[in-house]
């Protein structure tokens, strides 16, 4: 069986939580960036997809591919500036889920926080005003402030612990 892992990283945080989830993957899995997936995503019986979250969904970049995957298991994972257990998360991955082809679906997802590009927090001040969800208040701050830690060596052992038990799945499924 062949699996592959994709991610898309602006600032890295996804490329981490990528390399984490192949690191418990058989021997041999390649962990990617997508701006370098092979061609042949098709001869892959696993994807293991990652995306950094802009505007409550996949980033640009992956959502395209997501729109593309058809391979009998697939897996997305997810790194955001907010908290992972938030309403907002867990639509997120809705949303990214959704962009799957029609009767494709996503075994399991998971999504951690990741630390937050200090250029987009100071364009996003700059951008909206004091009191809008992603203006500058002393709540964003603290979290802001949060996410600069993240992901941590706990997201990591999670996203781990993720991709062994989608690989268990798949595993048990097959035999």
């Amino acid at each position: 069986m062949k699996a592959i892992v994709l991610y898309s990283s602006r600032t890295g945080n996804t490329k981490k939580v990528a390399e984490a989830i192949c690191s418990v993957l058989p021997k041999g899995t390649n962990c990617v960036d997508i701006k370098n997936s092979p061609e042949d995503l098709e001869s892959y019986d696993c994807i293991f997809m990652g995306f950094w979250i802009d505007k409550g969904t996949a980033d640009s970049l992956a959502a395209e591919q997501i729109k593309k995957l058809h391979n009998p298991y697939i897996a997305l994972f997810a790194t955001l500036g907010a908290d992972p257990e938030s309403e907002h998360a867990r639509k997120c991955l809705i949303n990214a889920a959704n962009l799957l082809p029609k009767g494709i679906t996503s075994m399991n997802n998971f999504i951690c926080q990741g630390a937050i590009d200090p250029k987009i927090i100071e364009m996003m001040y700059k951008m909206f005003p004091v009191g809008h969800p992603h203006g500058k208040t002393p709540e964003n701050d603290a979290l802001h402030k949060r996410a600069s830690t993240h992901p941590d060596d706990i997201d990591l052992k999670n996203a781990k612990i993720f991709a062994k038990n989608v690989w268990n799945k798949i595993c048990i499924e097959r035999k």
